[in-house]
């Protein structure tokens, strides 16, 4: 588990509370070693064996009770104190919460917004989604075309520049979701409520209106506008719809069809095009009872109505970006800049030493050759991973090694990943504050009543929000392990410690394997633990140049990634999101 960066000597800190005579002394909870606090006094329900949110105060290793959390054995009070020790708020200003509420009974009335509340308009998100960014709407038009709507909220209708509620979310950069939970960029007020496009009630949206001819755009307009979605549909329900194994009902079909011919033929000119990377991520799914205790962990898939949002929210993004950057208007772009040639050329090697097939480099690389060789290599590790059935997390993450990481910059360089040369966030400003700044850049683009972000600013706020989302990133990652470390711990307690585990290698370093192990198949893996060269029998290990093999110096064996292996579990560090793993 990562460390909360940069702590102030006297920043609140999460314990575990213990009795010492009259006092109550806390324990770290989530990191070894360090000083305990000794607790005077405290509220009434802080008692030993309870987790606490606690202020040092001084020197003398004293603390205060902020917060009595709840107990280290329920998964939901372990992950709630987690958001806290990271330095989430967990709650708003009330100043915040004030204006939120005002916001959402007199929201800014914009000129000229087009009433589309007569188009058939639907959802499509996870049963669980609590708030809605998006709704699409669509028909078949004569001649073969398809015009699809993409309408999403219109958070600057609601959020003023420079009001409490913009400082707090660009404050946040961006809304982290874990396990059961989530720190919401904007107050529930407007995030599950006024601005969440709930089915049946009228909503202010800003709509990105495209005409399609096969997979070219004829036409694009955008409206600030106000629409009524008619019906939440979820992922599976649309899934067993295109297999076949449920009945859309009327009005239904014609819209939803639509939709799926036009993300088709988006999805075959991507693949085709050889310039996106074929990359698809899987994120676990947690289920919890109402006690707060998860009952379940299953990995997440990527069907066919993912990829159908995903490719429509793609093509807003792009339309939006290319009219900011075409006008010269100020905003915020999602950057993925193009590869190194030393990066390209290492992941050649990399999976070379794996026997997986590669695409020609030139002798002499640019950066666009680069950028074309890594996305060919992403397409054929995704052939090698369908023909061979593993492989898919450790091959998945050399070639994103091999990429820059995502950021948001003022300039327009393009997003290698997509294969774009336009492109910005702007269908989830309830959760992203730069897709807030970009809604306000098209508006004041088409004199919809918002003044365009100032550009003098835009640097350091890209910069701001690039960092935000890496910490949220890494705590919704050490949340993850966490959940899963009750999940497993709860297995094991109950059919037993010698339980043996199908897995596949998913990363190596020189101290041993990482492995995915569980049910989920295809190399995603219930859960996550790491086997040590030192409990590996028979030989000393060496990771080859690649970091792709262990040599077995004695034997010649090798653990390669993706191979398959069986483990046992040696030790659960739940607090850490750690497991010990042995050889089966």
């Amino acid at each position: 588990m990562s460390r909360r960066p940069d702590r102030a000597p006297d920043a609140p800190v999460v314990v575990l509370l213990e009795g010492r005579g009259r006092f109550l002394v806390g324990e770290r909870f989530f990191e070894r070693g360090g000083s305990r606090v000794t607790i005077g006094a405290g509220p009434r329900e802080a008692r030993a064996g309870m987790l606490a949110f606690v202020r040092p105060q001084g020197r003398g290793g004293r603390g205060k009770v902020l917060r009595v959390l709840g107990r280290p054995d329920v998964a939901r009070d372990v992950l709630e104190a987690l958001m806290l020790d990271r330095g989430l708020r967990r709650r708003f200003p009330a100043r915040v919460e004030e204006e939120a509420a005002h916001a959402r009974e007199q929201p800014f009335e914009a000129p000229a917004r087009r009433d589309l509340r007569d188009l058939l308009t639907f959802t499509i998100d996870p049963v669980t989604a609590k708030d809605f960014d998006d709704a699409i709407s669509a028909e078949a038009l004569e001649g073969g075309r398809t015009r699809i709507w993409v309408h999403i909220a219109d958070v600057s209708a609601y959020v003023r520049a420079g009001g409490a509620i913009d400082r707090e979310a660009e404050r946040r950069g961006t809304s982290v979701y874990v396990p059961g939970l989530v720190e919401p960029m904007l107050p529930h007020a407007l995030s599950s409520d006024a601005c969440s496009l709930v089915p049946g009630q009228d909503r202010l949206a800003v709509t990105v209106e495209l005409e399609y001819d096969g997979v070219d755009v004829v036409s694009v307009a955008f409206h600030r506008s106000l629409i009524r979605s008619d019906v939440r549909l979820d992922y599976e329900q649309v899934d067993r719809i295109f297999a076949g194994e449920e009945g859309a009902l009327e009005p239904w079909v014609g819209p939803l069809a639509a939709a799926r011919a036009v993300s088709a033929q988006l999805e075959a000119r991507r693949r085709e095009g050889g310039r996106a990377l074929a990359i698809e991520s899987v994120e676990p799914e947690f289920a919890f009872n109402a006690s707060g205790h998860i009952t379940g962990v299953a990995a997440g898939e990527q069907t066919e109505s993912h990829r159908l949002i995903e490719h429509l929210m793609i093509a807003a993004n792009e339309q939006v970006a290319k009219l900011l950057s075409t006008r010269k208007i100020p905003a915020l772009y999602r950057v993925h800049e193009r590869p190194e040639p030393q990066a390209a050329e290492r992941l050649l090697d990399q999976l070379e030493s794996l026997d997986v097939a590669t695409p020609p480099a030139p002798t002499r690389m640019s950066s666009s050759d680069a950028a074309e060789v890594v996305a060919e290599a992403s397409v054929l590790v995704d052939a090698h991973v369908r023909r061979t059935g593993h492989g898919r997390r450790g091959l998945t993450t050399l070639v994103l090694r091999a990429l820059r990481q995502a950021r948001y910059d003022p300039r327009n360089l393009g997003h290698a990943g997509l294969g774009l040369e336009h492109y910005c966030h702007f269908t989830s400003p309830i959760r992203r504050y730069p897709d807030l700044v970009c809604h306000r850049a098209l508006l004041s683009a088409i004199g919809a009543g918002e003044d365009a972000p100032q550009g003098g600013g835009l640097e350091l706020e890209g910069a701001w929000a690039s960092e935000r989302e890496r910490e949220a990133m890494v705590i919704e990652r050490d949340a993850d392990d966490v959940a899963r470390c009750f999940v497993l711990e709860q297995r094991l307690f109950q059919g037993g410690w010698d339980e043996v585990f199908d897995g596949e290698v998913v990363g190596l370093v020189g101290a041993g394997a990482f492995i995915a192990f569980g049910e989920a198949g295809d190399g995603a893996g219930s859960f996550e633990g790491f086997l040590p060269v030192r409990v590996i029998p028979g030989d000393w290990w060496d990771l080859n140049e690649q970091g792709t093999v262990l040599h077995g110096r004695s034997t010649g064996g090798t653990l390669r990634l993706g191979d398959p292996v069986r483990v046992r579990v040696e030790r659960v560090e739940t607090a850490r999101g750690r497991v010990d793993l042995l050889t089966a």
